[in-house]
């Protein structure tokens, strides 16, 4: 499997924010975001070579039962679900964070933290064909069901121009599921404090009109844009 960290740090995001968590980052991913913070991981992968034994060995030696599968796209990564598996066997909290391109076939979680890719994704730099390929691959609202199958779930949108939010409610109405609002985080695109901070007025506003939670990103907050974190 292609890994490109390994690290302990609280959660950033979503309902487990704070929690302290061994977070396995795999090296690959089959979107190219035109924002993404992890270059490393998606537009230019790094890495190394960890069998899965390496992969246990290395998050058991952490103080925590709670893992966070994360990328890159990690449902790309081969293995993965006998790794999902040999964590659940541990006793071990599984979060998988997809950008739900991809049905979760042989996987196992607790929370499936699925991040759907809004149309400010799309690449702008590159080639023209990572951006078709980007187009095509980001919306996949049908497969909700498959990824609501687990314990538990939550959608994270990265949002950052008013139009979002209609983009959002058109997502969520095709993927012909009942949603609780509160399974609704609204995150706000940047690496920098300053940056997440730059519409979060109107965009709390929002979430205390929906019913949707606010997303802050206290990695950032805590540790700035780098990798460990």
């Amino acid at each position: 499997m292609f890994v490109s960290e390994i690290f302990y740090s609280p959660q950033g995001e979503g309902s487990l924010i704070g929690v302290p968590s061994v977070f396995v980052r795999f090296s690959g991913c089959n979107l190219r975001c035109d924002w993404c913070d992890t270059p490393y991981a998606s537009w230019n992968p790094e890495g190394v070579q960890m069998q899965v034994e390496t992969i246990l060995e290395e998050v058991e030696k952490y103080p925590t039962r709670f893992i966070v599968l994360t990328g890159g796209e990690p449902v790309i990564a081969k293995g993965l679900g006998i790794l999902t598996q040999r964590l659940r066997d541990a006793g071990k909290h599984i979060t998988i964070e997809t950008a739900m391109t991809l049905p979760p076939t042989g996987l196992v979680w607790d929370l499936a933290s699925v991040s759907p890719k809004l149309s400010h994704s799309i690449p702008q730099r590159g080639s023209n064909h990572w951006k078709l390929l980007h187009e095509e691959r980001r919306y996949r609202p049908d497969l909700l069901r498959e990824w609501q199958a687990g314990l538990d779930y939550q959608i994270k949108f990265v949002v950052n121009e008013e139009s979002d939010l209609k983009e959002i409610d058109q997502f969520l109405a095709a993927t012909q599921v009942d949603i609780a609002p509160d399974k609704v985080f609204l995150m706000p695109e940047g690496m920098t404090v300053e940056a997440l901070k730059k519409n979060q007025d109107h965009w709390v506003k929002v979430c205390l009109d929906r019913g949707f939670r606010w997303g802050p990103r206290l990695h950032i907050e805590l540790f700035g844009n780098r990798r460990g974190t």
